[in-house]
């Protein structure tokens, strides 16, 4: 899943830091994908202050708050960058700054809460805009799409494993 995006993106970064900033944002991705394929969404508790986060989001931004939440499953990066979105969001975020660890650490997330991570679905956004909006698509019902794919690429992956144990077992028993 992150592989492919990491391979287009990587070729882009060559400063150090930069790099293990990179590094790091694609680790939590993958760690969250991991999480979307073996538990399901609704069930998710990404920190203790979940409820809060999500209160607040809802609070802080009603337009989000607008059954069927297209905003929330399809991000607009534009507006979340538009000088009025950049002050909202700007204090959204540093009222985490003694709450959340890593609050305004860079993290990647899926635009389309349907899909899976990937070079034209992932943007970069703070960690607690990360967990706002994972947190409102878990509870929404909204990432129903991904775990279904996470848990099919799984299963995928692991079939493919024994297929090629088995071809492995069966060349080795051959030479024997």
């Amino acid at each position: 899943m992150l592989r492919t995006f990491w391979r287009l993106r990587s070729s882009r970064y060559t400063h150090e830091s930069v790099l293990r900033f990179a590094v790091k944002a694609v680790e939590q991705a993958q760690t969250y994908w991991n999480l979307l394929e073996k538990v399901e969404p609704k069930d998710l508790k990404l920190t203790k202050y979940d409820d809060e986060i999500f209160d607040h989001l809802m609070a802080t931004f009603p337009e989000l708050n607008e059954p069927p939440y297209e905003k929330i499953s399809k991000l607009d990066e534009d507006w979340m960058k538009s000088p009025e979105g950049k002050k909202r969001w700007r204090d959204f975020i540093e009222s985490y700054k003694d709450k959340v660890k890593d609050y305004n650490f860079g993290s990647l997330i899926r635009t389309d809460a349907t899909d899976e991570y990937g070079e034209t679905n992932t943007i970069f956004v703070t960690r607690i805009q990360f967990y706002a909006f994972e947190i409102a698509r878990n509870r929404l019902g909204l990432n129903e799409k991904a775990h279904q794919i996470a848990v099919e690429d799984a299963a995928k992956e692991k079939a493919k494993k024994e297929k090629e144990a088995a071809a492995a077992a069966k060349k080795k028993g051959s030479k024997s």
